[in-house]
């Protein structure tokens, strides 16, 4: 079992920035690949990136690419989203995820999850 809580969410004007974290707690965190993924209403939640368990690779979702970076504490058991450039377009509720595989893109395949954190870009 994995628990997992996000924070940092907010109210951002755009080209602003935010960094999300997501805690981990409940089994080793240097063996678990974690992912980040949003969802906007009305829509399917996507994926925005991942990293590897041991923080030397990380892959993005094309919309994000260049933008928002991904990184991992493990001796703070902690992910970080680092989102920079921030667009109305990016508002949605950002989750993160865990998996025992790295560079799973589709939520199905992420078997634990934070309960979301709310990031809103205004124009």
């Amino acid at each position: 079992q994995v628990q997992l809580v996000e924070s940092g969410g907010g109210l951002v004007q755009a080209g602003g920035s935010l960094r999300l974290s997501c805690v981990a707690s409940g089994r080793t965190f240097g063996s678990i690949a974690m992912g980040w993924f949003r969802q906007a209403p009305g829509k399917e939640r996507e994926f925005v990136g991942c990293i590897h368990m041991s923080g030397d690779d990380t892959r993005y979702a094309d919309p994000v690419k260049g933008r928002f970076t991904i990184s991992r504490d493990n001796a703070k058991n902690t992910v970080y989203l680092q989102m920079n450039s921030l667009k109305p377009e990016d508002t949605a509720v950002y989750y993160c995820a865990a998996a025992g595989y790295y560079a799973y893109t589709r939520p199905d395949d992420y078997s634990y999850w934070g309960q979301g954190t709310q990031v809103t870009v205004f124009s």
